[in-house]
């Protein structure tokens, strides 16, 4: 939830109806050292990898993401992880480019290549502790560096932890000021070794800096074990990327999780103290919704939205799996209500607005995201697309849920993937000011050509949404046309990983929005209550 972004997907041959089943699911961290001896030693790296994934069939060579860009280091240790299905039966294999960045552009071959280097999933979950050393090459007759991967598998902990930390009494740094301090949080690995998983902003010239709360998986922080090693840095930021240690401190999730007291105190050096006001867990319930509406064609032809090809998913399936696949691992039963809207329904050609894609009227629940997608495509064969366009009726109907539960234990996201423009505008911006006083988000897709201007108007970034006079407390749409995602190559996991990172890149600011209008006080994130035995990490 908090940048950086993880994205599921299978290696290998592409497969939309998702017909293999993963053996296990492994997150491949990487770490890199550079070591370019032909260049100054003063000329510092704007480091970037790229990983690409082959097809089994076609042994065309896919981007599947990026890290992000460390500024003026040629040691960089990156937070941006990528979580791969692994298939014990497959070779799958993987390429890393190392790249500097010296533009804005997106397009990586504008930037200067610095070496690469070539693998296979198996071999890094298959090496002596998880770790694989490779050295990197493509540049005649230069070292490029050497880059390191680590591999765990994950648990199944699907906790969202919201913390904050202040500081008292840092060391003075800057000649001419204060310090700009930022912590860096570590996990501790099998090894001994420590993984970087999550960056506070930093805080300009104090030596009390209060940072910003932020979310993080627990699975991150520790894969589940609340008393694996947690590392904490402190440091000074420098311009030039050569910030100044000032001292570190160890905890534990099980630690952080009793919020403000005498036990999450941490001397770093003398009379340096770093303190934890609190951590506390949220649930997340997640809720799809797919416009059925006659707008989006005739299901059975190739040119409808909807069309159902054996080849490859329609731009409703491609988003509802981009979104979900990544929701779907904080959400801790993995049952979604999955509705549709704008459909006449058999036998009595009834239209609905809000109808179970599964059929059960009492139980909208699907099993994972393949499991709404199974149902979305039952549903098109035996529903009738028709009309029109209202969004009210499943906003409100979600809205409900999110009202019974206002404690800060739950919070509620609601996807809408649609085509056109809303038939029922009125009602829909008077059901979005109600919801936003509740622990609920709203993602539209917008998917296809049409314009989308009522969409825009939602996602109140310029102006909060009103109605009747009244504002939404909070913004709490986010709306994206899909077509600002589709990878021009044909890479549909690149638009699906994209488009996931900036629908979702709102939702940790809207959750704790709703915390600080409440002013709920964060609970306990553990129970006193003895935890189950944890997995053995790989």
């Amino acid at each position: 939830m908090h940048s950086p972004v993880e994205m599921m997907a299978s290696i290998g041959e592409f497969d939309p109806l998702n017909t293999r089943v993963p053996a296990t699911k492994i997150e491949v961290t990487l770490v890199i050292f550079l070591l370019f001896f032909m260049l100054p030693f003063w000329l510092l790296l704007l480091p970037v990898v790229v990983l690409y994934l082959q097809a089994v069939g076609t042994k065309e060579w896919r981007e599947f993401g990026r890290t992000e860009v460390i500024d003026n280091t040629r040691n960089p240790d990156f937070v941006r992880k990528f979580v791969l299905d692994f298939f014990f039966e497959e070779k799958q294999n993987l390429r890393f480019d190392v790249y500097n960045v010296d533009s804005r552009s997106c397009n990586i071959s504008k930037h200067d290549f610095l070496g690469q280097t070539f693998c296979t999933l198996g071999e890094i979950i298959g090496s002596t502790g998880g770790r694989l050393e490779r050295t990197l090459s493509g540049i005649p007759g230069k070292k490029c560096g050497v880059i390191i991967f680590a591999a765990e598998e994950l648990s199944n902990c699907r906790d969202i932890a919201t913390m904050q930390l202040c500081a008292n009494k840092l060391d003075k740094k800057d000649f001419f000021g204060k310090s700009d301090p930022f912590l860096v949080f570590y996990r501790s690995n099998e090894d001994g070794t420590f993984t970087i998983c999550h960056k506070t902003e930093v805080i300009k010239n104090t030596l009390n800096p209060v940072w910003q709360p932020f979310t993080i998986p627990v699975r991150a922080l520790c894969n589940g074990d609340y008393d694996r090693t947690v590392k904490v840095d402190v440091y000074d930021w420098d311009r030039d990327g050569s910030h100044d240690f000032i001292g570190e401190f160890t905890t534990s999730y099980r630690e952080l999780s009793r919020g403000q007291n005498q036990f999450n105190v941490y001397e770093v050096r003398h009379n340096l103290e770093v303190v934890c006001l609190y951590c506390s867990v949220t649930q997340l319930n997640f809720t799809v919704a797919i416009d059925f509406t006659a707008s989006n064609g005739n299901p059975s032809q190739p040119t409808s939205l909807h069309y159902m090809s054996p080849y490859q998913m329609n731009a409703y399936a491609m988003a509802l799996k981009a979104v979900g696949e990544i929701i779907q691992d904080y959400d801790s039963d993995k049952l979604f209500p999955a509705y549709g809207f704008g459909a006449k329904l058999p036998p009595d050609g009834k239209i609905s607005h809000a109808f179970p894609l599964g059929g059960d009227g009492d139980n909208p629940n699907c099993v994972g995201i393949e499991g709404v997608l199974e149902a979305y495509f039952q549903s098109l064969r035996t529903v009738q697309l028709y009309g029109p366009t209202n969004f009210a009726p499943v906003i409100n109907k979600v809205a409900n849920c999110a009202a019974e539960i206002t404690d800060g234990s739950q919070y509620f996201v609601l996807l809408m993937i649609t085509d056109g423009v809303i038939s029922d505008m009125v009602q829909t911006k008077e059901a979005v000011v109600n919801a936003a006083s509740l622990p609920l988000s709203i993602i539209i897709v917008g998917v296809g050509p049409a314009e989308f201007d009522a969409m825009e108007e939602l996602d109140g970034d310029e102006v909060r949404v009103s109605s009747r006079g009244r504002l939404a407390e909070r913004d709490i749409v986010q709306f994206v046309p899909f077509r600002d995602y589709i990878d021009r190559s044909g890479n549909q996991v690149l638009s699906m990983a994209r488009l996931a990172k900036d629908v979702l890149a709102e939702i940790p600011d809207q959750l704790l929005s709703f915390m600080r209008s409440r002013g709920i006080e964060p609970r306990p994130a553990l129970s006193s209550s003895p935890l189950p035995e944890l997995h053995r990490h790989i």
